[in-house]
């Protein structure tokens, strides 16, 4: 083993005997945590190695002033602003995705874009959970286990895109394929729900296509005959904070 990966090695450890003193951690009078679930988990039996799901989004299809990714990803899954919570701060509302804009100072150029977890290969949030609630399923997708997420919010911090929200106050009404919990944290989960149906598809790629800018294109990074791939292989394409090395499944063309 390598000197700079001994590191890492001693982190991992730490974290792994951290999650096992979790398990007996009390969070409040007659409510205990009894088990953890590993870091590198999964949470569907279905999810297979031979795929890795991801995006890829066209800066230059995509439309300054048009948030009809954000909404559709609110109404599928009932964050904001769309029937889950009632904030008193619009500081609290949750963000699973969420339009930046980019300017070139040198140039002057500006990009629109949509934001949200990149469903890293090598998430640091998964590395910096205590519980395990953070974890990256065999197919790529990075998920949020709210049974034990103990709302630490360490995944927030170590989030080099900013991705995460924490759930300050009460959810009613929550969609049954999308189950949320005050005092946890959440982000996007690529339409999971979506995925593991066979639709094929995210709600924010349909809202794109049907608002005529076809700007977010999913798919499967590993399957060489997929859209996706065969663009990603023709166009270069971008990784946001590239220089971290996390090989993020989502991919920006355009910037």
């Amino acid at each position: 083993m390598s000197e700079n990966q001994q590191p890492d090695q001693g982190r991992r450890q730490f974290l792994g005997q951290s999650a096992k003193a979790a398990a007996s951690l009390a969070l409040a009078p007659g409510v205990m945590l009894y088990g953890v679930t590993p870091a590198n988990a999964t949470t569907d039996s279905g999810a297979s190695s031979a795929n890795r799901w991801g995006l890829l989004i066209d800066t230059s299809k995509c439309a300054n002033g048009c948030d009809a990714c954000v909404t559709a990803c609110q109404q599928e899954n009932g964050w904001g602003d769309h029937g889950q919570t009632k904030q008193s701060s619009p500081a609290q509302i949750e963000q699973w995705i969420r339009k930046v804009d980019l300017r070139n100072n040198s140039t002057g150029a500006s990009h629109s874009l949509p934001l949200m977890c990149q469903h890293c290969e090598h998430p640091p949030c998964v590395d910096v959970c205590p519980t395990g609630a953070s974890m990256k399923r065999a197919d790529g997708i990075v998920l949020v286990d709210k049974h034990i997420c103990i709302g630490c919010r360490y995944c927030m911090m170590a989030c080099p895109y900013k991705a995460r929200s924490f759930v300050h106050e009460a959810l009613y009404g929550q969609r049954e394929h999308a189950p949320r919990g005050k005092g946890t944290v959440e982000s996007c989960t690529l339409c999971v729900h979506k995925v593991d149906a066979g639709d094929g598809t995210t709600a924010c790629a349909d809202a794109c296509s049907a608002a005529g800018h076809k700007a977010i294109l999913f798919g499967d990074l590993k399957d060489p005959n997929s859209e996706i791939s065969r663009t990603v292989a023709t166009y270069n394409t971008t990784a946001l904070r590239d220089d971290l090395d996390l090989n993020p499944g989502v991919r920006y063309r355009g910037i």
